[in-house]
């Protein structure tokens, strides 16, 4: 219990802010299982959301992390978008398949 992390930081004015949410682990697979590009912009502004913090940026740490949480939904809803594009496109190439060899006579 001696090397607990403190994750509270006194600020200019006086006032503790907290360390906002990093979106890290979301945007890490987001990147794995939905979209590439938008999961990584996601992982760079994640990772700035510490830095800036232990910085003493508070304020640039709140934006690095609402940028994260941006960048995750966007890959999320970008990734669930093809998958449901895809499976539209092979019930669709599917339906023609058995509609060709149902039309075909022996």
């Amino acid at each position: 219990m001696e090397n607990q992390v403190n994750f509270t930081q006194t600020t200019e004015n006086g006032t503790n802010e907290t360390m906002p949410k990093t979106w890290l682990v979301e945007s890490i697979l987001v990147t794995l299982f939905c979209c590439l590009p938008l999961g990584i912009v996601g992982i760079i502004n994640a990772s700035n959301v510490t830095s800036k913090y232990e910085a003493g940026d508070v304020a640039g740490s709140q934006k690095a992390s609402e940028e994260a949480k941006k960048w995750v939904k966007y890959g999320f809803f970008a990734g669930l978008a093809v998958v449901v594009l895809y499976i539209i496109f092979i019930v669709i190439i599917g339906g023609g398949a058995i509609a060709a060899a149902a039309s075909e006579q022996y």
